[in-house]
Formats: structure tokens, C-alpha cells, sequence
């Protein structure tokens, strides 16, 4: 069984527009990133808390708290740091949600053995709380490319996996070399596609991130976070500092989510699944 999540921010900012945007495509699962253009790692409390109980009340749960963390230089005051990794980890508590999305630090390609031993902390941390840390292959920190998420993998135990196929093609990674590297080590996936030779930003199947081999690989139940980036959205400057290339323009923001999300379902179906009751099914 297949289930699908989604970045509801890339549709609108206030949280009723992305509750209405998930109903809207029949998905229940929400990877939390940002409410009215705030961070989820500047919630307070309290708006944490007010946003949960409308979220169920709606029916939606949080899959993943799609947090920043880890998108830091190398050189912070890791100490000062390991606040924030708790405040994230009290917040996914308050969300219901075990899982929290994460980096391997900016700047830090000289310095492996340090983010190797942040990294331990902060999964040690996380467990204190029954927090699972999912690290994310993502351009410019430490696990951009395949050879530095491997030696992730091999550093740093209780760490989990996030594939997104766009940031490994990103960063010059072929999407076969990926796909067979990791895709039996990944716990969900994030589904953004980009033309290898342009680096436009295209729905899943247009691209080369060969996101149908990538169905077709799937053997157990996995949940696909639709990230498309088909839009600039509000919040994308403060995680990304390139500039978005599209090849399709939507009239709006709800378009190209909706667009999104029709397109990775037609390809689910291509590739065998039924859409039964909010899941996908062979």
C-alpha cells in the first residue's frame, strides 16, 4: 500500500487553505513545514497546540515534522543547538508525530567527523522524547551526493532516510545510481522531479528522476510527500537560496499543487495501483 503526504504550505500559508488543499485531493497525511508563512521551528508552544487540534479536528495527521534542522553551518554553537533539536522534538510530541525530517550541516564538507558526532547527538536526543530523525539528501549540506549519504549511513546509527530524487539530479547524481544505492534503505520518499539538462523544476514522471522506476520499486507499504516545487511559494527563499526554474506555469499556487498531486496518482495507476479510501493499492 502506498499513501500519499504533502507539504500543504506549497499550496497556500493559512492552515485552513492547506487543510482545504489536502481534502480537496483526498490525502490525510501532512508533512508540517511552515503555518502563515512561520517556520514550524518557531511555533510556540501554544500555536502549536491550537494548530493540532484543528488539524484533527479536520481529519488531517502530521506525518513528519518537515523541519529545517540541520540546515546550519557546521560551526554553529552546537551546544546553543541541541535547544532547538528538543523544542523541535516537544513540538512533534504535541503533533503526534514520531518523525522529524532533518540536515547534515552547510560548510561541512572538510569536517565529516563532526557532523558524524552531531548527528549522534541529536538522534540520541530525539530518542529521548520517541522522536525518529529523517535525514533528508539535500544540495550544499554534508549528504548532497550519493558516496556522503552512504557514508552517513555508515557513521551514524539510529538515523533514517528520506530519497528526494530532484536534489540528488541536483547535485549531478544520475537517478539510476540513486535509485539502486537506496531505495531499499529509504523510509518514505519525497516526491519532486527536475529536468536533468535544464534544472526545471517538472510533475513527477516529467523529469529525470525516473519517479515511476521508483514505484515500481516499492515492494512494502511507504508513504510518497509531494514537495513538487512547481511554484514559488511563500517560506522558499528561507530554504533555498537558488532560484526556481519551471517549465509549466500555473495560473496560482493551488493549481500547481493540485496538478502535482493529479499527476503522481495517474502514475501510480500506470504503474498498477487503485486509489481506495485515501491509499493506493495493487
Amino acid at each position: 500500500m502506498i499513501k500519499l503526504c504533502a507539504f500543504a504550505d506549497e499550496a497556500t500559508t493559512d492552515l485552513m487553505g492547506q487543510i482545504q488543499a489536502l481534502k480537496r485531493n483526498d490525502i490525510e497525511y501532512l508533512e508540517l513545514r511552515s503555518i502563515n508563512g512561520k517556520n514550524v521551528k518557531d511555533f510556540t508552544i501554544s500555536e502549536a497546540e491550537t494548530y493540532e487540534k484543528i488539524l484533527s479536528e479536520n481529519g488531517i495527521r502530521v506525518w513528519s515534522i518537515g523541519s529545517p534542522l540541520g540546515k546550519v553551518d557546521i560551526h554553529t554553537d552546537f551546544e546553543q543547538y541541541q535547544q532547538t533539536v528538543r523544542k523541535l522534538c516537544k513540538i512533534a510530541n504535541i503533533f503526534k508525530t514520531d518523525k522529524i525530517r532533518m540536515f547534515s550541516f552547510h560548510n561541512a564538507y572538510d569536517d565529516k567527523e563532526l557532523v558524524f558526532s552531531y548527528l549522534r547527538k541529536m538522534v540520541e536526543i530525539a530518542k529521548e522524547y520517541g522522536i525518529e530523525l529523517y535525514h533528508e539528501n539535500e544540495k550544499d549540506v554534508y549528504g548532497d551526493i550519493a558516496e556522503r549519504v552512504a557514508e552517513i549511513m555508515e557513521n551514524v546509527s539510529g538515523l533514517r532516510y528520506i530519497y528526494d530524487p530532484a536534489n540528488y539530479i541536483q547535485c549531478n547524481q544520475k537517478a539510476d545510481k540513486t535509485l539502486e544505492m537506496f531505495h531499499n534503505k529509504t523510509d518514505y520518499f519525497h516526491i519532486k522531479d527536475v529536468i536533468e539538462e535544464t534544472g526545471e523544476l517538472v510533475p513527477a514522471g516529467y523529469g529525470s528522476g525516473k519517479i515511476e522506476e521508483l514505484i515500481n520499486r516499492i515492494t512494502t507499504d511507504k508513504v510518497l510527500t509531494m514537495e513538487p516545487h512547481l511554484a514559488v511559494f511563500d517560506g522558499y527563499a528561507s530554504i533555498d537560496n537558488t532560484k526556481m526554474k519551471h517549465k509549466f506555469h500555473f495560473a496560482n499556487k493551488q493549481e500547481a499543487f493540485d496538478v502535482a498531486v493529479h499527476t503522481i496518482k495517474e502514475l501510480l495507476k500506470k504503474c498498477g495501483y487503485k486509489e481506495v479510501d485515501k491509499a493506493f493499492i495493487k
